[in-house]
C-alpha cells in the first residue's frame, strides 16, 4: 500500500505491506533508528514518537493507519551541535546510561511537558482543572509507560523537573 506522511518536516511516500508498523517503516524504511525497537508490546516506550503532537508507541500503530500525518522522531529534535533544553538537561542530569530508552524517554518527556503546560490532569494530578504542578509524583505517573532497565529515573525526573521550572520560570516574567 501507498502511504505518506511528515516525518520531522519532510514528506515521505513509501510502498508498505500493511502489516508494517509505524516504528519499522521509520527504522527499515526512512533509516531513521533513533526510535528503538524494546518489547515490541507498547509495555517499555523505547519506540514513543510523537503523532500529530501526541505520544504513541510506534511499535503498536500501522504505518498505513497514519496516512497525511505529522510524525516527529528524536532525530527532529535539536542536533549533536544544539540540543534542545530538555536533551541537555538529560546530559547534565546523567538521564541515561546505556542510552537504549533515551530516544522515546526524551519523546515522551516531550510530549509530557506539552500535556501539564496545556493543564491536562493525569492520574497522580491533585485537581482536574488548573495549572499542574509537577512533583516526583506528577512526572513518575506522566513517565510510567517509559521503562529504563539501569535505573535512571532519578536523572530522567531531575532533567524534566529543571526543563519544567524553566519554562514556569519564562512564563512568569
Amino acid at each position: 500500500m501507498r502511504v505518506k506522511f511528515t516525518v520531522n518536516g519532510a514528506v515521505h511516500a513509501l510502498d508498505l505491506d500493511p502489516r508494517t508498523t509505524l516504528l519499522d517503516a521509520l527504522r527499515h524504511h526512512l533509516e531513521l533508528t533513533g526510535s528503538k525497537k524494546g518489547c515490541d508490546h507498547g509495555q517499555c516506550g523505547a519506540c514513543t514518537v510523537l503523532l500529530n503532537g501526541r505520544r504513541i508507541n510506534a511499535c503498536l500503530a500501522l504505518a498505513v493507519m497514519h496516512d497525511s500525518d505529522d510524525i516527529s522522531t528524536i532525530e527532529g529534535l535539536g542536533t549533536p551541535d544544539t540540543l534542545l533544553p530538555l536533551q541537555a538537561a538529560f546530559v547534565k542530569h546523567d538521564g541515561y546510561q546505556c542510552g537504549y530508552c533515551t530516544p522515546g524517554q526524551i519523546m515522551s518527556a516531550t510530549a509530557m511537558l506539552m500535556e501539564a503546560g496545556a493543564g491536562w490532569p493525569s492520574g497522580a494530578s491533585q485537581a482536574l482543572e488548573g495549572p499542574i504542578d509537577l512533583t516526583e509524583a506528577e512526572i513518575s505517573e506522566r513517565m510510567s509507560g517509559n521503562l529504563c532497565r539501569c535505573g535512571s529515573y532519578t536523572g530522567i525526573n531531575s532533567a524534566i523537573r529543571e526543563v519544567a521550572e524553566s519554562d514556569d520560570a519564562q512564563a512568569a516574567e
